[in-house]
């Protein structure tokens, strides 16, 4: 008995191991079709060379494209990068702080690095503003700005001091990378990019070669343990020479040179779109997979590109007993190999981009891991000049490197956003490395030695940053191709939009991917929606209904794609915008507040939408009228309507904001069909009122019963798009329609 009843239960266990076995391999067969169907998307958007903009083709020199754009512009851009370095030289004087103001080394790099997050904090809506406004502009008046703080800084008397005085500086130089890689990705042509940001790239080691020399020379001339404040108001001159200079800037126009290449000889028309917004364009970069590998890439290499100078200096003052100039002396050899390798470095990236751009990006990777490499070889070094030798070959290599990142981030990066795309390079940089590479990096000193903190931090941070931008090169082609087919797009489009401006849809949406996380939900969705027609979107659970909603009204960001309002662009704003200029989304399930009267519900609903209190009484009055079950009702509580009767009072809130185009998730889910009845005489009034429509519904027969056309989607891909009756008379498709249940 005993044996038999062992005998079954071992039959029992394997037949669930021999289940879950099964389940297991039917899950990674399912994941493998889906990756090797998702490279097979990836490849089908790929554009020949000729398509890509600055591939192939000749090549430039840079006095070519300086008489394209003119020198003003570099020349001006050149000393403001100069300048952008002075107030970082500082650390040369980091000892002579630190005494002043009787600080440990956490305290000093932990306040020192705020400035680093000050920048990052002021970076974002720095480039945000400069993707809505002229750029030039802002040049001038934060420059000032960084004036006046960098001489404060010479005043402080305490550490509180020094952090608001460091971090006023770094948010008055957070314009400076944006504003200048923006301006001059719009000045140059494409084919000489990378010479023109060797030669504005030229300005870093110039300042960090006269910087240190200079700032450590008025310390000691001016003698004493605070001579080092006298180099800060000494400092504080160049930005406000460099402000006036910049008031010569001319404003270029944005992705001028992009459109010259694919618009053969067609004047570029203007897009008339809403403005983008932080969020929204952040999350829609983070989805450009070479901008995401580089911007990570870049972010880990700032721990080495903090860590290393900070603890270097205070390494000479302790270790080898150097003085502020001596120091400055050092630091400034540090950037002799940087000069011949940032113009070989513009001519190399040049070339490769035009041959090969995952070839260029590949280069950039190598380049910062040898530099890891160098770091490794270099730090535990004893003998002075060994160390600031090598140190400067790795200095060299990463200086060479960054003349690539603007050029690839121009390359794949749609163009009314770029100005926010460069940003992110310093918030990865000081984020990360400066202001928690900088407390780490105190720690570390302060338990062990200065050349530890560098040891433990700076060669992992470089291997592994350079490894993660190799990972991306295989993107680039890709990602560039989905830039240009936006713009050849946009500019198609327009072009219809002026020659016939009655035809403009009220809703558009053109090659829209959307993704969750790895995941891709919706492929090449394309769907158009005329002014007053009623769209029932119909398919099958899991379809991507819900999804494709979400990205209409700015609560998803696409992968690839533009979303269009009646003919004006809106892929880049926030769902708040959205909301403002019409589309108002009803979403599934509860759309009220129960525990408040049916007033309060319908006055809530209009918070958001600056509406003036006399129109409030009009709309909720007109809202009353289109509901009878609500009339007379205002006084009692929401939770205790029907299903149906709640559904309707949010469909009336929805209406309160007039909004040009509704879009209704599940109109009839969990409804009772007597109740159904009752919506769609309503959807019926509202579609002879001229009310543009998207429904999702599960029921087809109660898509017929409003809809003008229907679209049907399986697994994120548009089946059918047509007449709704002519989607019920195809049997494959409509017993695919799932009467009831949960959308997709």
């Amino acid at each position: 008995m005993r044996a038999g009843g062992t005998m079954t239960v071992e039959s029992t266990d394997d037949n669930e191991q021999q289940h879950a076995a099964s389940l297991a391999a039917a899950v990674l067969d399912e994941e493998a079709r889906r990756v090797e169907a998702q490279a097979e998307r990836d490849q089908a958007v790929l554009l020949p060379d000729d398509l890509l903009p600055g591939v192939g083709g000749e090549g430039m020199t840079l006095k070519e494209a300086m008489a394209t754009g003119g020198k003003t512009t570099v020349v001006v851009l050149f000393f403001l990068n100069m300048i952008d370095e002075l107030p970082r030289t500082i650390r040369v004087l980091a000892p002579d702080i630190q005494k002043t103001l009787g600080i440990s080394d956490t305290v000093l790099f932990g306040v020192l690095g705020f400035g680093g997050v000050a920048l990052v904090l002021g970076a974002v809506p720095m480039a945000a503003l400069a993707d809505r406004i002229a750029r030039v502009t802002i040049i001038p008046i934060m420059s000032f700005f960084w004036a006046v703080t960098t001489f404060l800084t010479g005043l402080v008397v305490n550490p509180f001091q020094l952090f608001w005085a460091n971090a006023g500086t770094g948010f008055g130089q957070a314009y400076r990378i944006p504003l200048s890689n923006s301006l001059l990705t719009d000045t140059y042509p494409i084919e000489a990019r990378s010479r023109i940001f060797a030669f504005e790239g030229l300005g870093r080691p110039i300042g960090q070669l006269i910087g240190p020399l200079m700032v450590g020379g008025i310390a000691v001339t001016a003698g004493g343990d605070e001579g080092w404040r006298w180099a800060y108001l000494f400092i504080a001159i160049a930005p406000v020479l460099v402000g006036i200079a910049a008031f010569r800037l001319k404003e270029p126009p944005r992705g001028r040179f992009e459109q010259a290449a694919l618009l053969d000889g067609k004047e570029a028309v203007e897009v008339e779109e809403l403005e983008p917004s932080m969020s929204t364009a952040l999350a829609r970069l983070r989805k450009i997979r070479t901008f995401y590998f580089l911007a990570t890439g870049v972010g880990v290499l700032g721990f080495a590109l903090i860590v290393i100078p900070g603890q270097f200096n205070l390494l000479l003052e302790r270790k080898y007993g150097l003085d502020a100039l001596e120091r400055g002396i050092v630091e400034s050899l540090m950037w002799v190999a940087s000069l011949i390798a940032i113009p070989f470095a513009g001519r190399a990236f040049d070339a490769k981009f035009r041959k090969d751009p995952e070839a260029m990006v590949r280069l950039t990777g190598t380049l910062i891991m040898a530099a890891g490499g160098v770091y490794l070889v270099a730090l535990p070094m004893k003998p002075l000049f060994l160390l600031v030798a090598l140190l400067a070959v790795a200095q060299a290599l990463l200086s060479a490197a960054f003349v690539a990142a603007p050029t690839i981030i121009a390359a794949v990066s749609p163009y009314r956003i770029r100005s926010q795309a460069f940003a992110l390079l310093p918030v990865f940089i000081f984020l990360m490395g400066g202001f928690f590479g900088g407390l780490i990096g105190g720690q570390l000193s302060d338990a062990y030695n200065n050349r530890t903190a560098m040891l433990v931090l700076g060669p992992p941070a470089a291997l592994l940053g350079g490894w993660l931008i190799l990972r991306g090169s295989g993107h680039i082609r890709r990602d560039i191709s989905l830039a240009v087919e936006e713009l050849l797009e946009e500019q198609e489009e327009t072009r219809k939009i002026d020659a016939d401006p009655d035809a403009v849809p009220a809703l558009q949406v053109r090659n829209l991917d959307f993704s969750y996380g790895p995941v891709q939900v919706l492929f090449d969705v394309e769907i158009e929606v005329g002014k007053g027609e009623v769209v029932a979107l119909l398919g099958t659970n899991g379809a991507g209904k819900s999804t494709l909603l979400r990205a209409i009204s700015g609560l998803g960001i696409p992968d690839r794609g533009v979303v269009r309002l009646n003919g004006r662009t809106i892929t880049y704003a926030e769902a708040e915008t959205r909301f403002r200029v019409g589309i108002v989304q009803l979403r599934g399930g509860s759309g009220i507040f129960p525990d408040l009267s049916i007033g309060e519900n319908l006055r809530a609903a209009m918070l958001g939408g600056e509406i003036e209190p006399h129109d409030q009484e009009r709309r909720i009055s007109k809202a009353v009228e289109s509901f009878p079950a609500l009339d007379g009702r205002l006084g009692e509580r929401a939770g205790d309507l029907s299903g149906g009767q709640q559904q309707m009072l949010a469909l009336a809130m929805a209406l309160l904001h007039e909004p040009e185009v509704l879009l209704i998730d599940e109109l009839s889910l969990g409804l009772a069909p007597v109740v159904v009845q009752e919506l769609l005489a309503v959807v019926e009034r509202l579609k002879e009122q001229g009310q543009t429509m998207v429904i999702v519904e599960q029921s087809l027969n109660v898509a017929l019963a409003f809809a003008d056309r229907a679209i049907f989607m399986e697994k994120g891909i548009v089946r059918f798009e047509g007449p709704a009756q002519e989607l019920a008379e195809r049997d494959d498709l409509a017993r695919a329609v799932f009467l009831g249940g949960e959308g997709g």
